[in-house]
């Protein structure tokens, strides 16, 4: 592929990390090029290698990979008890109220194209519960800084949570977010791609002991866009995360920094 490549976040026997470039489809029919393929060239002796998160080909960072069937199995009872945390920044249109929050609309396929997705009342026929955790963060010109904490894991969850909240996200072309700003100086700032990023994960430790928390920065293009339009690039650290988000390993009998997920 052109581009940017994934690259390797953290690997042991039975788990593999990468962090996904833009414009990349986690899986792909065929012989399109897709993270699964370069992740099996990148690992090539794993032998059950399966992606159990999975990103939009737009959206930027952390995606997960169970390398064996043990892992695999440890990684989907983590999800079962919502201790599989994922943690996201989205750069939002808007500003949210109240500054911190959860959006509980269901999500249902969209009624004139199966490939997007809506937000729906919750018991609408066809529908899935969803959850999405957010806080707000500084903000940019027109733009917000979201924490975005997924309770489930629903296709387009955390767009189309958004756009429903009314603060769709930046570029975000498919869910109403605008393709760029016009600052007071007419100078333009534009985003090719949804402005969403998965930012930091943490499961809990195949052995015992402290969960395994790993965090990617933001790329170049969402970084760039948010200093462009003044934002505090304080933000960009990786120690700047919500007080909710867990920012040390913790042992396995502390309580979780979030709320539970919805059973």
């Amino acid at each position: 592929m052109t581009g940017p490549t994934p690259t390797i976040v953290y690997k042991d026997d039975d788990i593999l990390v990468l962090d996904k470039p833009a414009r990349l489809s986690t899986t792909a029919p065929g012989d399109e090029p897709s993270l699964v393929r370069i992740a099996a060239t990148l690992d090539p002796r794993a032998p059950h290698l399966h992606p159990t998160s999975r990103l939009d080909a737009e959206v930027t960072g952390l995606v997960t990979f169970a390398r064996t069937s043990v892992g695999n199995h440890h990684l989907l009872e983590a999800r079962k008890r919502g201790q599989y945390q994922r943690l996201y920044v989205g750069l939002a249109m808007g500003r949210p109220e109240p500054i911190v929050g959860s959006w509980t609309s269901a999500i249902a396929i969209h009624g004139r194209d199966r490939r997007f997705r809506c937000a729906v009342p919750e018991g609408t026929p066809g529908a899935k519960r969803a959850r999405t955790d957010y806080e707000v963060g500084p903000v940019a010109g027109p733009l917000t800084w979201l924490w975005l904490m997924p309770r489930t894991g629903r296709t387009h969850q955390l767009r189309v949570h958004a756009a429903h909240a009314g603060v769709p996200l930046f570029g975000d072309r498919f869910y109403g977010g605008v393709p760029r700003v016009t600052q007071f100086d007419g100078s333009v700032v534009a985003a090719r791609r949804t402005m969403l990023h998965c930012r930091s994960v943490q499961i809990p430790s195949m052995w015992g002991g402290a969960p395994l928390r790993l965090d990617a920065p933001l790329h170049g293009d969402m970084a760039k866009i948010w200093e462009a339009l003044g934002g505090d690039s304080a933000a960009l650290e990786i120690s700047r995360v919500p007080e909710r988000w867990p920012r040390e390993s913790r042992p396995p009998s502390s309580p979780p920094s979030l709320p539970p997920a919805p059973r």
